[in-house]
C-alpha cells in the first residue's frame, strides 16, 4: 500500500489547495456575541489559536441558516442581509496562518431545545426519543412544502454570504440527526410526497441544497458535506444508503464529503453507538478512527475527496487512516476535533514527528445521553479557556463541566430569546 504524507498539500476539485491534509473538524462553540448572534472577540481569539496550530483546513462549528432555529444557545447566525463586518474579520483571522477556513452551515430540524423555541420542524413531525430528556426539546411539527423550499434557499443565501465575507468554502451539515439527516432517515421521514418514501425521494432535500449552494457561489469556492455513514439505529439510514447518496452526489460539484455517524438519539459521534446496524459497525483503528473502513470503501466510488473524523489522537493512527489501496483510492483528509480543544498545537507537533500522546477524558456513565453531554461539557470548558485567551487546562471533573456548561447555556438561551423578541 502507498501512503500520502499527512502534510502533503491536497488540491480539491474546485482547484484550491489545502497546505496539508489535517482538518480541524467542526465543534459547536456557542460563543456568538449577543444580541445579534455574531462572531466576536471570543471566536476571534479561539480561531486564531487554532489557526496557529498547523491544520490545513479549519471548519467552524454550526453556523445557522435560520435565526429561529439554532442547534444550541450562543450559535452564530448568517443569513441574507446579515452585517458581514464581523464575519470578514473572523474569516481573515482563520486564514491568517496559511490554512483555509470554511463555515459549517446547518439547520437543527427537530433537534431544537425548548429553551430556544416553542416549536421545531422536521420532515414528518416525529418527536425525539431521549427518554426523560425528550422534554428538553421543542414540540415538533411537519414542514410544509413551501417551507422546505424556503430552507433550501436559506442554505444558498448563507453560502453566498460566507463567500462575500471571505471564507474559502462551506460545509453543509447533513449528519448527526439535524434536518438534512432527518430527511434521509426512514425513521424520521414518513412523508408520502416527493420528499419522502424511497431513498431517492428522501435524498432530494440534500441534493437540492447542494445544487442551490453550488449554483449561487463561484466554482473556486469550496462546497463540502458532512454525511452519516449510518444513524446506528435499527431501521434507520444505513451504510448502503450512505454509499448510494454519495454516488448520486457525484457530478454535483462537491469538494469533499466528511463521513461521520449517529444523532442525538444514538451519539456515535462521541463513540457511544447504542446499537449496530445490520451487524455492521463503524470500523475502529486502535479504537480511534471510527469510520475509516467505510470511508475507504466510499472513496472507490466518489468523485470528491473523502474526509474521515473520529477520535484520532496519535500520529501513527492518523498516518494509517490515510493509507491508500493498490489502486490509489483512500481517505484524503483527516478530521480531528475534540483533541484540538485539549492540544491545539497537535498538528504542528505531528509535523515535527513529535511523539505526542494526548489522553482524552473518558466519561463512562451508565446513562449514555448524560455521558455524551458531559463529554461535550469537558470539551467546551477547554474551548471557553482558549476563547478567553488562555491555554487549555488539565481536563476536569465531568459532572462539574456538565453543570457549568448547562449554566452557560441557560444564560445564552435567555439572551437569545430577548434578541428574538426584540
Amino acid at each position: 500500500m502507498t501512503q500520502p504524507a499527512l502534510f502533503d498539500p491536497l488540491t480539491l476539485p474546485n482547484g484550491s489547495t489545502l497546505p496539508n491534509r489535517v482538518c480541524k473538524a467542526a465543534m459547536e462553540e456557542n460563543l456568538a456575541d449577543q444580541p445579534g448572534q455574531y462572531p466576536g472577540e471570543r471566536l476571534f481569539r479561539l480561531y486564531d489559536r487554532w489557526a496557529k496550530g498547523g491544520t490545513g483546513l479549519l471548519l467552524s462549528g454550526n453556523v445557522m441558516v435560520d435565526p429561529s432555529a439554532l442547534t444550541g444557545p450562543g450559535g452564530v447566525v448568517l443569513e441574507k442581509g446579515t452585517d458581514l463586518t464581523p464575519f470578514k474579520q473572523w474569516a481573515k483571522i482563520g486564514k491568517s496562518h496559511g490554512g483555509q477556513f470554511w463555515l459549517q452551515i446547518s439547520h437543527p430540524g427537530r433537534q431544537l431545545y425548548k429553551s430556544l423555541s416553542e416549536t421545531a420542524v422536521s420532515p414528518s413531525g416525529v418527536e425525539l426519543d431521549l427518554g426523560k430528556f425528550s422534554s428538553l426539546f421543542a414540540p415538533v411539527r411537519k414542514l410544509e412544502v413551501a417551507e422546505i423550499e424556503t430552507i433550501i434557499t436559506r442554505f444558498a443565501d448563507t453560502a453566498e454570504a460566507a463567500q462575500e465575507a471571505g471564507f474559502d468554502g462551506v460545509q453543509i451539515h447533513g449528519a448527526h440527526g439535524y434536518l438534512i439527516s432527518q430527511f434521509l432517515s426512514p425513521l424520521n421521514n414518513k412523508r408520502d410526497d416527493e420528499w419522502g418514501g424511497s431513498l431517492e425521494n428522501r435524498a432530494r432535500f440534500l441534493i437540492r441544497i447542494v445544487e442551490a449552494v453550488r449554483k449561487r457561489v463561484k466554482l473556486s469556492f469550496g462546497v463540502g458535506l458532512k454525511l452519516n455513514s449510518a444513524d446506528f439505529q435499527r431501521g434507520g439510514f444505513d451504510a448502503d444508503d450512505s454509499r448510494q447518496v454519495v454516488e448520486w452526489l457525484n457530478g454535483h460539484g462537491l469538494d469533499f464529503v466528511e463521513l461521520s455517524g449517529g444523532s442525538y438519539e444514538s451519539p456515535a459521534m462521541q463513540g457511544n453507538a447504542q446499537e449496530e446496524t445490520s451487524g455492521k459497525k463503524a470500523s475502529t483503528m486502535e479504537r480511534e478512527a471510527y469510520f475509516v473502513d467505510f470511508a475507504r470503501d466510499i472513496a472507490t466510488i466518489a468523485d470528491m475527496s473523502i474526509m474521515v473524523t473520529g477520535g484520532i489522537t496519535k500520529l501513527a493512527t492518523a498516518e494509517a487512516a490515510l493509507a491508500q489501496d493498490e489502486n490509489g483510492f483512500g481517505v484524503e483528509i483527516l478530521g480531528i476535533a475534540r483533541v484540538l480543544a485539549s492540544d491545539p498545537d497537535l498538528p504542528n507537533n505531528w509535523q515535527r514527528q513529535s511523539n505526542v500522546d494526548v489522553t482524552m477524558p473518558a466519561v463512562r456513565w451508565s446513562n449514555q445521553t448524560l455521558g455524551a453531554l458531559a463529554v461535550m461539557g469537558l470539551t467546551k470548558a477547554q474551548i471557553e479557556r482558549m476563547a478567553a485567551g488562555k491555554e487549555p487546562g488539565m481536563g476536569g471533573w465531568p459532572l462539574k463541566a456538565l453543570i457549568a456548561d448547562q449554566i452557560r447555556a441557560a444564560s445564552r438561551a435567555k439572551n437569545y430569546r430577548k434578541w428574538r423578541v426584540a
